[in-house]
């Protein structure tokens, strides 16, 4: 059998037609805002394979995100990408936070400047085809070049606030195959949007779309050091 080769990168924000999608059924009653600790252990017990750590800081990220309205986080989704991780192994997490339950997890591809199997760069700059680290708000759905995709608006100045204007989305995209990945020793590659398998694309992206955080991590110290969501202060917020 003839392998495949990786197929090549598209242009990840490329629009089509205009915004589109199916309404959203009625949204369910927010839950409980936990403190950091309690959510991190809730977020630990649903994805056992996912590192505590990057639970803990995507917990903290979330409840500061949450004692500020004018973002727009739904307190009941969130997502979490592990860009420490290899492409070849699962590393994303969506969670439905009211449910206390693991909806996706799932491999996800990053930016072909980003790194090979492993990312180890990231950008904020446009032209880059880098991934961006930190916190997003998943927006709107719209048909474009790769099809139903997700709108994220970067929450995080100097790291991804340009996000939108870069057309960094959630899509789904042929090169992210675990099996070719296993063959070859990488997925394929994006221009920095976090894309993942074209089987979980509509349904992953409509867990997430009109208000779902979409927490990035990678132990990078200047952003660990300067995220506005991960400070004692929560960037001075009033609460």
């Amino acid at each position: 059998m003839r392998l495949l080769s990786l197929a090549p990168v598209v242009l990840c924000g490329l629009v089509l037609t205009a915004p589109a999608g199916t309404a959203r059924a009625a949204p369910t009653p927010a839950p409980r805002a936990l403190p950091p600790a309690q959510l991190a252990d809730m977020l630990a017990r649903a994805a056992p394979n996912a590192d505590r750590k990057v639970l803990q800081l995507a917990a903290r990220a979330m409840t500061c995100a949450l004692r500020r309205p004018e973002l727009g986080i739904d307190p009941g989704r969130l997502s979490v990408i592990d860009y420490s991780r290899p492409s070849t192994e699962q590393r994303m997490w969506v969670f439905d936070l009211t449910r206390q339950k693991l909806l996706f997890e799932e491999w996800v591809a990053h930016g072909r400047n980003s790194g090979g199997n492993q990312t180890e760069r990231f950008s904020n700059r446009d032209g880059s085809f880098m991934s961006s680290l930190g916190a997003f708000t998943a927006k709107e759905t719209y048909m474009g070049g790769n099809g139903y995709s997700l709108r994220l608006e970067g929450l995080e100045p100097g790291f991804n606030d340009k996000a939108r204007d870069r057309a960094i989305v959630i899509h789904g995209a042929p090169y992210v195959n675990p099996t070719i990945a296993r063959l070859q020793g990488r997925l394929g590659r994006s221009l920095g949007c976090p894309a993942v398998r074209l089987t979980v694309a509509r349904p992953l992206i409509d867990s997430l779309r009109d208000g779902a955080l979409v927490f990035a991590y990678y132990p990078d110290k200047a952003w660990l050091e300067r995220s506005q969501l991960l400070g004692p202060d929560c960037g001075g917020s009033a609460g």
